[in-house]
């Protein structure tokens, strides 16, 4: 009998050991979220709803949304800096690294949820109630405001604060306390005027705005949007002239004359496939504006490489910094040099000579006078009202895609999408589907730099030098980057 109960006993022990190695393998086979699944994926994809309500709200203002995401996903980095063995934050100071014990997954998770909503509720303060649900939604408390730098929600809070307290003073008057400021946020308190008035273009050579329709029968003449923009401090860059291309060319050169040309020759001659991409890239109706677009291509590479939550704290900080700062250096230029667009320069060029072009929204392709053209665009919106040189697609996109080709080693893409031409510009005048293949970062770039002179939003030259300013400006935030998260 004893010896009975000697065997069952042993062949109890032997089971529970198995049972226990079962239970030790199955712990070590649980794989982290990748993906769409990684916390970091999902807070991109709340700040993509936040920009696209926010253009809703306040209309297009890609300089300020560029710095809004930039400074999102900065403070979620510095937070996750804090469990991670070598990256080091950007504003976070006085901060210690937790130690390896807590470097988990978890409290990365919460560390940078916090920082995330945080962030949110400073620059998109009207979506507040979207991102408490959201917080409530990962079972984290919304009203934990705890600043303890040893605990993730303190971390997170305080990466949060540090981010919003070094960017008060930055020069984007935010809080409309700049010197020279009204009150009001983002008013321009350096007092830009236009040479040129909506009616009088006393100088071709200077920006002129243009009227646009307001819907209602009425119409108006947009201001120029944040003139001051170059006075707004980089994050990255030494300063927003730093890389500042030479001069466009003027009224007089070959060079201008031949490329006011072909931009009416590419109109005239637009495809269904052109139109479509002059639609995509000008990023209509729920926009997101070129950050936000340049985010989304992002998170393609991210759902395309199962990403990590590391990943893509990593790689969104980066592509995010290079915008709003592409978009600076951007600024720097279009106001130094003040130059004009197509829209003035072909009707000063071919005033009363018959062209065909573009005639408007259901009209297709007319004879007409130069002094009549008009880019392939909504009346609502019909030419970006601010400065040309550089092209800010041209320069975020040459920035963005040179990001993402140098944190990924590679300059493969592969991404495409689906659209139906005119559905942005004609919508009584639709084409057949087409598909438009990105097959790499810098084919992507080049076709999104295009796209503003076949929409005639640009000349080339605009495009041009706006591609190599972004590439530049990717190439010295690089340089950050890498010292940052500890590689250099």
């Amino acid at each position: 009998m004893k010896k009975l109960l000697f065997i069952l006993l042993t062949l109890s022990i032997v089971l529970s050991c198995k049972n226990s190695d079962k239970k030790n393998t199955e712990t070590v086979e649980i794989k982290e979220p990748t993906g769409i699944e990684n916390m970091a994926y999902k807070w991109s994809e709340m700040a993509i709803t936040a920009t696209a309500n926010d253009t809703d709200k306040f209309k297009p203002r890609p300089t300020i949304t560029s710095r809004y995401l930039a400074l999102i996903f900065t403070s979620v980095f510095d937070a996750w800096s804090r469990y991670d063995e070598k990256a080091t934050p950007v504003y976070l100071n006085g901060v210690e690294r937790r130690p390896s014990e807590e470097q988990t997954l978890k409290n990365k998770e919460i560390a940078i949820s916090y920082a995330a909503y945080r962030t949110m509720n400073e620059y998109y303060y009207s979506d507040k109630a979207l991102f408490t649900d959201y917080m409530k939604e990962l079972g984290l408390d919304p009203t934990n405001e705890s600043l303890d730098p040893t605990t993730p929600e303190g971390i997170g809070n305080l990466a949060a604060k540090a981010v919003i307290e070094a960017r008060k003073k930055d020069g984007s008057n935010q809080y409309g306390d700049e010197e020279g400021s009204d009150g009001t946020p983002y008013f321009d308190y350096t007092g830009y005027k236009p040479v040129n008035d909506v009616e009088n273009n006393v100088d071709p050579n200077r920006w002129q705005p243009k009227y646009f329709s307001d819907g209602q029968g009425g119409r108006f003449a947009p201001q120029c949007l944040t003139p001051y923009w170059n006075k707004v401090t980089p994050i990255s860059l030494k300063s927003g002239d730093q890389f500042r291309p030479g001069p466009p060319p003027m009224i007089g050169s070959k060079q201008l004359e031949e490329e006011v040309k072909e931009v009416i020759e590419l109109q005239a001659k637009l495809t269904d496939k052109e139109k479509a991409l002059v639609e995509f890239m000008r990023d209509g109706p729920q926009s997101v504006q070129q950050a936000g677009h340049w985010l989304k291509f992002a998170q393609d590479v991210s759902r395309r490489d199962n990403h990590t939550l590391d990943q893509d704290v990593k790689m969104f900080f980066l592509n995010q910094v290079v915008a709003m700062d592409a978009f600076i250096a951007s600024w720097d230029s279009k106001m130094y040099y003040d130059f004009a667009r197509p829209f003035a320069l072909v009707h000063k060029y071919y005033d009363e000579q018959k062209i065909k072009a573009w005639g408007g929204p259901g009209k297709g392709i007319v004879d007409m006078d130069g002094n009549q053209w008009r880019p392939y665009s909504p009346d609502t919106f019909l030419c970006p009202p601010f400065p040309s040189y550089t092209s800010g697609h041209s320069t975020i996109s040459g920035g963005c895609a040179e990001a993402l080709k140098l944190w990924t080693g590679s300059d493969e893409f592969g991404e495409s999408v689906e659209l139906i031409p005119g559905a942005l510009t004609e919508p009584d005048n639709l084409g057949e589907k087409v598909v438009l293949e990105f097959p790499t970062f810098t084919e992507t770039a080049e076709m999104a730099g295009q796209s503003r002179v076949l929409g005639g939003y640009h000349i080339q030259a605009d495009n041009v030098a706006g591609l190599k300013l972004g590439r530049d400006v990717a190439h010295e935030t690089f340089k950050f980057y890498k010292k940052h998260v500890g590689e250099e």
